[in-house]
């Protein structure tokens, strides 16, 4: 008797305590997008593409109303303002036509791309891509977590825990770093990461091609029990390529005035400027 009790106990001496955490929070964080229908909230978003030299070579600044829609968000662009260097001399952009000259290619690509990639998940119902970390059920197997500590922030006390591939630094399990997880909620509250993996040392020295200082910052806000929005997002890069082309990319992103609308209202624009 006493055999077949432990036998059947042995399930739960397996699952460690940080586990059990983190399996709480993948549970949490897939019903986060159906808790975060139906708000309505203002995002700003700034990004650079900077030379070597520490130049900036062009910025842009955008500010969108995220609208809740049947299968996601969708974003309306309220303001958008940039600027490029042409010579020695920044030179701002607006009309229609340099907008488009803008973004046929180099650095106003480069900029979409990453606006795109990493704030327009169709995926997420906040927009923030859920690849670049690894706290959804699938990716839980693949990561070794460890509790380090605890941790006080804004008033709530939250679990310290850090995480990487369990199969050491590899691009299908690319990312690295530290999370504060709401005790209460169980929700992320605070996201570090790094891409832990280095491009191959053949590719780095005999193609030029190499990407460093990779990885993103991510900060949630509560917005009512249970609900937690990704109130400030961040990352910087070096992006170099076939030794000609050196950049270093930088994005920011910051959420608020969270709004809750009832399922039935109408929201509708002026023209955007």
């Amino acid at each position: 008797m006493r055999a077949h009790l432990l036998l059947l106990s042995l399930p739960l001496l397996a699952q460690s305590p940080v586990d059990d955490i983190m399996a709480k929070v993948a549970t949490n964080f897939v019903a986060g997008d159906d808790l975060r229908r139906g708000y309505v909230y203002t995002q700003k978003v700034n990004s650079r593409v900077l030379r070597t030299d520490k130049k900036v070579s062009s910025e842009e600044f955008r500010e969108y109303t995220v609208i809740p829609g049947p299968n996601g968000n969708a974003k309306k662009l309220v303001k958008r303002t940039g600027q490029r260097r042409k010579g020695n001399q920044m030179v701002p952009y607006a009309s229609t036509a340099e907008d488009r000259d803008y973004n046929t290619g180099g650095e106003g690509t480069l900029a979409e791309s990453l606006i795109s990639s990493l704030i327009n998940d169709e995926k997420s119902r906040d927009g923030v891509n859920t690849d670049l970390f690894p706290f959804l059920p699938k990716d839980l197997s693949n990561y070794k977590f460890t509790l380090i500590g605890t941790k006080g922030i804004r008033g709530r006390p939250a679990h310290r825990i850090a995480f990487e591939a369990k199969e050491g630094a590899n691009f299908e399990h690319p990312w690295a770093g530290e999370a504060l997880i709401d005790m209460e909620d169980l929700h992320p509250v605070q996201i570090e990461t790094r891409l832990a993996p280095k491009f191959p040392f053949v590719i780095r020295t005999l193609l030029g091609t190499n990407l460093r200082q990779s990885g993103f910052s991510v900060s949630y806000a509560r917005v009512a029990p249970g609900v937690w929005f990704p109130a400030t997002y961040g990352t910087e890069f070096r992006l170099d390529i076939a030794f000609l082309y050196k950049r270093i990319v930088t994005m920011s992103m910051e959420s608020s005035d969270f709004r809750r609308v009832a399922a039935d209202s109408t929201i509708s624009f002026a023209p955007t400027p």
